[in-house]
């Protein structure tokens, strides 16, 4: 677990303020305060084969480990964040936080319908977690997110949907300002997905691409990760020969200011070695993955 850090003036009750920065990365937040205005999209393709066998070893080892790809994805994701702490930042009212904690979210969808409700799942990480604490984690939100209470900001929301419209606009005011300002309510940061490291959308069971997601200028989510279907799709390997895989597309949304293309490009890299040997989930996620530029 990482150890807790005393609160400095300037920093958050979700972040630390980052003060050792180039000026560059000082004055970007200042010409562009919006992070709706800084996104960059990064799609990546994911050779899926190691993956559904790594899945299938996990099945075979019975209930207590049953996993899925968005398991290993979700988890290979919060392993690329807990190593490459850059990507784990965010900017709020013109600064740059670190943030305290490791965490994604996803949208479950208790009824695949047209008007079936959606309610939300965050799960955490640290240096000690594995893929069978994520699994775990994930299993416990599952059976959560489809009881019949939900989670807390959507019961909130709930409730401001019942209240006048100037009231509720009022409101939203508020939450906006205490937004800017790393003042909102800890239970609110602890159950709003756009607070999360990294938001994941699984659009690939209803049958979709994977496409951008937008960021949003509300909370401090710098990431955000669609998942799209599982597909065949032939390569050129260097040799000339054509290669039919099943691959995945993945389309990543990021906060540009947060870090460097170098950065971001090695970051990649790391995080499809990943998904090549997924068998390093099962290690603690401090674990290094040794960096080449070949998977």
């Amino acid at each position: 677990m990482t150890k807790k850090k005393k609160k400095r003036w300037g920093d958050r009750r979700d972040g630390a303020l980052i003060r050792d920065i180039d000026s560059m990365h000082f004055i970007t937040p200042l010409i562009h305060p919006n992070r709706c205005d800084n996104e960059a999209f990064l799609p990546l393709r994911i050779d899926m084969a190691p993956v559904l066998a790594y899945v299938e070893r996990k099945n075979a080892e019975g209930s207590s480990m049953l996993s899925t790809y968005f398991h290993v994805i979700t988890a290979a994701l919060l392993k690329l964040i807990v190593l490459r702490p850059q990507l784990n930042r965010f900017i709020a009212n013109r600064r740059i936080y670190q943030r305290n904690y490791v965490s994604a979210s996803f949208t479950v969808k208790k009824k695949f319908s047209d008007d079936g409700d959606e309610t939300l799942a965050i799960v955490h990480a640290d240096e000690n977690t594995t893929m069978a604490d994520i699994h775990a984690q994930i299993e416990q939100q599952m059976r959560i997110t489809h009881s019949t209470e939900g989670d807390s900001s959507t019961q909130f929301m709930d409730r401001v949907m019942k209240m006048p419209r100037f009231v509720s606009g009022a409101m939203a005011a508020v939450c906006r300002f205490l937004d800017r300002r790393g003042k909102v309510p800890k239970s609110f940061i602890a159950s709003d997905p756009f607070y999360s490291s990294a938001v994941l959308s699984n659009v690939g069971p209803m049958g979709l691409e994977a496409g951008f997601h937008h960021l949003t200028n509300w909370g401090t989510c710098s990431i955000f990760c669609l998942i799209g279907k599982k597909k065949k799709t032939a390569s050129i390997e260097k040799d000339d020969s054509v290669k039919i895989a099943e691959t995945c597309d993945l389309g990543f949304t990021l906060d540009e200011r947060i870090a460097d293309g170098y950065y971001y490009a090695k970051s990649m890299r790391i995080f499809r070695r990943i998904l090549a040997h997924p068998e390093i989930l099962d290690q603690p996620f401090a674990t290094p993955v040794p960096y080449t530029k070949d998977v």
